[in-house]
C-alpha cells in the first residue's frame, strides 16, 4: 500500500505545500498560498527594519493550501496521508499567553504588531543584541560560543526583550514565547502549553543559545541580569529539545476535519526552512547547501568525531542534530540576497508605476504589469553583455545588515566608484557580484577554519530561475554548483521528516534515499573570470573593512 506525506514550507512571503509519495518520492501536487496581510504590507515599516506577520496569515495559507491539495485526489490517496511536517523562517518568534496562544489572536491585540510574529529579518532589536553579546563575554559561561561567537538581532532573545521593553500592554499579557516552527505542530496537535510544546532542537540551538553543555537555555540569572523583564519567562519555557525525526503528536479531530484528512496523521517536530531544505537536497558530510531566496542560508553537517570540541567562529551556530539527527549542523548565510535585486527593481519601477496612471491611457494597467515582469530579465540580459573590468562599481550586499561571517546588523549597503557613465544594468551587475562576494566570504570562513567542502548544492527560486546569478556565483567561488532538481526542496525535506515521524522510513538517511530527486543542472566555473573576480573581491573586502571601521561615523 502506498503511503503519502505532506511537507509544508513557510517562507517569507508564502506557504508552499507539497504532497509526496513517501515510498517512491513522487511529488503528486504542490500549492503555493501567499500571506494576504503580508502581501498588503501590513504591520511592517521598512524604514526602521520592522517586519511582522500575523498568525492568521500562517493559519489561513496553510489551511487553504492543504485543502486545495486534498481536493485534487480521491479518498484512496488522501486516506493514506500519514504524516505532516513544517519548516519556517527563523528566528520568527511570538509572545504567547499561558495557553500558548500568540497574543495577536486575542481580540485586544489583533492589530498590534508587537503581539505578532517577529519575522527573521526584523532588525529592531540591534541594541538588545549588543547587550547580550557584552554580557555573554563577561559571564562565567559564554552562551554565544556555539552561535558563532556573536548573538544577532535576528534571533529570539533580542527580539523578545525588545518587545517587552517597548510595549507595556503586550508585556503585561505575555507568559512565554514560541518559535513559528514550534507553534505550527503545537497548534495542529493540540499540545499548546508553553511548558509542554516539543521544541525544535534546530531553532533552540541556532537561535536561542540552547545547548546540552549548560543544561539547556541560558540560566535565569544570566537573563535577569541582562534585564529583569526576562524573569517573566522563568519556568515558562523548556529544557529539553527534539530533533525533527521525532513525532510532536497527531492531528486533532478538529484539524483533521478542517483539512479534510483522516486517521492518525503524525506531525513531526518542526525546524527552520534552510535545514529542511538541506535535507531535501540530500545533504551529507562535506556538502555545502545554499538556500537561495530573499536571503540565503548556508548549511553543512559534520560528524561528532570531525568537529570534536571545535567552535566554528563567525557563523550562525553549530548544533547537534539540527539538520541530520546524528550529525552536527552548521549554519551561515546572508541577510539579503534576492532582496537586494528586489530592492533595485523597486527603486527603478516605483516612479514608472506611479507616473503612468497619470497619463490616463486605457492600456496603462497592462503596460505597468509588463514592465514589472520584464524589468529584471532586461537588466539581466544587459548585465551579461558587460565585460568584467577592474574599474567597475563595487557594492556591498549589506542592505539588511550582515548575518555571516561575524554578524553585524549595523552595517549598511554601499556602492562605490560611480561615474556619470554608470548605467542601471552596470549597477545591477555590481549588486549581483556583491551577493556573490558575500557568499565567498562565508565559504572562506568555513575553509579557513578547517571545514572541508567537496560539493556545493543550490536550492531555492534563484537557483532555478537565474542562470546569470548562478554562473556569477560559481565563477566568484571557483567551485562547481549543482542545482537540486526539486523546486520545493524545503517542503520536500519536510516531507522526508514527516515520513520518519509517521514510521514509514526508519531514518532520515533512508527517507533521503527513497524520496530524493537528484540534480537538474550544474554550473562550472570559468577560470579566466575567476582571476578577474579575485581582484574585485579584494576591493569588496577593502570596502567592507572601510565601512565597518567607520560605521559609527557614517
Amino acid at each position: 500500500m502506498e503511503k503519502y506525506v505532506i511537507g509544508i514550507d513557510f517562507g517569507t512571503d508564502s506557504c508552499r505545500t507539497l504532497l509526496v509519495n513517501a515510498i517512491t518520492g513522487e511529488e503528486l501536487a504542490s500549492v503555493v498560498e501567499y500571506y494576504p496581510r503580508w502581501k498588503k504590507g501590513l504591520y511592517c515599516n521598512p524604514l526602521i527594519n520592522q517586519y511582522r506577520q500575523h498568525p492568521l496569515d500562517y493559519i489561513e495559507s496553510m489551511e487553504n493550501a492543504i485543502k486545495k491539495i486534498v481536493e485534487q485526489f480521491p479518498v484512496e490517496i488522501t486516506s493514506q496521508i500519514n504524516g505532516i511536517a513544517f519548516d519556517t523562517t527563523g528566528s520568527t518568534p511570538v509572545l504567547t499567553d499561558k495557553n500558548g496562544m500568540p497574543l495577536a489572536l486575542l481580540p485586544e491585540f489583533a492589530e498590534n504588531p508587537n503581539a505578532m510574529f517577529v519575522l527573521w529579518k526584523d532588525h529592531t532589536a540591534i541594541i538588545e543584541a549588543e547587550e547580550i553579546n557584552r554580557l555573554a563575554k563577561k559571564w562565567s559561561t559564554d552562551y554565544t560560543v556555539y552561535s558563532g561567537g556573536i548573538y544577532s538581532s535576528e534571533w529570539v532573545w533580542s527580539k523578545m526583550l525588545h518587545i517587552l521593553r517597548i510595549d507595556s500592554s503586550v508585556r503585561e499579557a505575555a507568559y512565554s514565547w514560541v518559535e513559528h516552527c514550534d507553534w505550527m505542530p503545537a497548534l495542529l496537535t493540540g499540545n499548546n502549553s508553553p511548558e509542554k510544546i516539543r521544541r525544535s532542537r534546530c531553532a533552540a540551538g541556532h537561535k536561542a543559545m540552547w545547548n546540552e553543555q549548560w543544561g539547556g537555555l541560558p540560566s535565569i540569572d544570566f537573563l535577569t541580569t541582562l534585564d529583569p523583564l526576562l524573569g517573566l519567562f522563568n519556568g515558562h519555557l523548556y529544557a529539553e529539545t527534539y530533533t525533527s525525526d521525532a513525532c510532536a503528536g497527531v492531528l486533532t479531530e478538529e484539524w483533521c476535519r478542517r483539512l479534510g484528512l483522516q486517521g492518525q496523521v503524525a506531525v513531526a517536530v518542526g525546524a527552520l526552512d534552510c535545514h529542511f531544505g538541506a535535507v531535501g537536497a540530500e545533504i551529507k558530510e562535506n556538502t555545502f547547501v545554499r538556500v537561495m531566496g530573499t536571503s540565503t542560508c548556508d548549511v553543512m553537517v559534520a560528524s561528532y568525531d570531525r568537529i570534536g570540541d571545535t567552535q566554528i567562529k563567525g557563523i550562525c551556530g553549530q548544533v547537534n542534530g539540527s539538520v541530520l539527527p546524528e550529525m552536527v549542523g552548521l549554519e551561515a548565510g546572508q541577510s539579503a540576497f534576492g532582496d537586494v535585486y528586489a530592492w533595485f527593481k523597486e527603486l527603478l519601477f516605483r516612479p514608472i508605476s506611479e507616473l503612468l496612471p497619470l497619463l490616463d491611457a486605457p492600456e496603462n494597467e497592462d503596460l505597468i504589469k509588463r514592465i514589472e515582469e520584464e524589468l529584471l530579465p532586461y537588466l539581466t540580459r544587459e548585465a551579461e553583455k558587460i565585460p568584467l573590468s577592474e574599474n567597475q562599481p563595487i557594492a556591498l550586499d549589506w542592505l539588511n545588515g550582515r548575518r555571516t561571517p561575524n554578524a553585524n546588523q549595523l552595517v549598511k549597503g554601499v556602492i562605490s566608484e560611480l561615474t556619470l557613465g554608470t548605467t542601471a544594468p552596470l549597477l545591477f551587475k555590481a549588486l549581483v557580484e556583491a551577493t556573490a562576494f558575500g557568499s565567498k566570504a562565508i565559504v572562506d570562513c568555513f575553509l579557513e577554519q578547517g571545514i572541508t567542502i567537496d560539493q556545493m548544492i543550490a536550492i531555492g527560486g534563484i537557483s532555478q530561475k537565474s542562470p546569470y546569478v548562478m554562473q556569477t556565483l560559481t565563477d566568484v567561488l571557483n567551485m562547481p554548483i549543482q542545482v537540486a532538481q526539486t523546486e520545493q526542496a524545503c517542503a520536500l525535506g519536510a516531507a522526508m521528516f514527516a515520513a520518519v515521524a509517521a514510521g514509514i522510513h526508519p531514518t532520515i538517511e533512508s527517507a533521503q534515499q527513497a524520496m530524493g530527486k537528484g540534480f537538474s543542472n550544474e554550473y562550472i566555473p570559468d577560470p579566466h573570470k575567476y582571476k578577474k573576480y579575485k581582484v574585485l573581491y579584494e576591493k569588496y573586502l577593502w570596502l567592507g573593512r572601510l565601512v565597518e571601521e567607520n560605521q559609527n561615523n557614517i
